[in-house]
């Protein structure tokens, strides 16, 4: 399939080819990409965009927290943004340089309003409205995706993923399930000859991730035959939303994590043994490497 494939109504109306489904989320999970565009693309462009290259370690200090390494990790761009601004201005060294911290009351409102956070829903909002903030926001969003095609290239999967994926494309269909923007991920799939190892890709475009799993599974398996794969909280949220399985690929653990998912974990979840002490030991692994504080608060 295509990227004009992979539309809303296509992942409601999924035909599923075998008893299990596997969500397995894309950056930061399946590709280690997710430093290289939070630090490389996204951060510097907020400094550039919004006059902020004065306080710009402080700037990347908050966002790579956000972003990176807490509870927060894995958020969608634009709840993110709004995130590290938020926290941002409350820094006293933010406030003692004295340099204006923008509201962006724009962008709140949108996101409050807004079921669908990405480059197209937001368009259409600027295209309506006009609204400053959205406008740059909307500017930032272009440029970050353009930095990220330029910058982001040819980056392997971690240790123990293809495996992954040939093992669990014999009992499950798998479908990629990322706020990741759709042209970026089938990029990244495609140069890695990825794509006949998914059956189906979802982008934020598509709705949040616990809309993409609802979409493909709803009425198809018996929840107990659904298991989503990532390395955000995030995605342990997506899962319990639909009161699937989460198997969590730890940050700087990745390599370690799949090969106990091809090794250990997806038998147990094919087998009937994941539920109970097992998945919640792992999740209680994954969540003690993501504190809820900032280390300087």
């Amino acid at each position: 399939m295509n990227e004009a494939a992979f539309t809303k109504d296509n992942l409601i109306n999924f035909t599923p080819q075998h008893d299990f489904f596997v969500g397995v989320d894309s950056d930061g999970c399946v590709f280690d990409t997710m430093e290289i565009k939070q630090k490389q693309c996204f951060h510097g462009l907020i400094a550039e965009m919004w006059d902020l290259v004065a306080i710009e370690p402080v700037l990347r200090e908050t966002a790579e927290f956000i972003n990176l390494y807490s509870q927060s990790r894995g958020t969608n761009r634009f709840p993110a943004l709004l995130q590290t601004i938020d926290m941002l201005r409350k820094r006293p060294e933010v406030q003692a340089a004295g340099v204006a911290v923008p509201q962006m009351d724009g962008l709140r409102k949108w996101i409050e309003e807004e079921n669908h956070l990405g480059n197209p829903a937001l368009e259409t909002r600027v295209a309506a409205t006009g609204d400053p903030d959205l406008t740059k926001v909307l500017e930032w969003s272009l440029a970050v995706n353009r930095r990220v095609e330029e910058i982001v290239q040819h980056v392997p999967p971690f240790t123990w993923v293809r495996e992954c994926l040939q093992k669990m494309g014999t009992h499950a269909d798998i479908v990629v399930v990322s706020q990741t923007p759709s042209e970026a991920l089938v990029r990244e799939w495609e140069m890695n000859d990825m794509m006949d190892s998914v059956a189906f890709i979802a982008g934020q475009e598509l709705g949040t991730k616990a809309e993409h799993i609802a979409m493909a599974t709803r009425d198809r398996y018996p929840a107990t035959h659904i298991l989503m794969i990532g390395d955000a909280p995030g995605d342990c949220r997506a899962a319990k939303a639909n009161d699937a399985f989460f198997f969590p690929i730890n940050p700087a653990h990745e390599d370690e994590s799949w090969k106990l998912l091809y090794e250990e974990a997806f038998n147990k979840f094919i087998g009937g043994a994941y539920a109970g002490e097992y998945e919640q030991a792992l999740i209680d692994r994954f969540d003690s490497l993501l504190p809820e504080t900032a280390p300087w608060a």
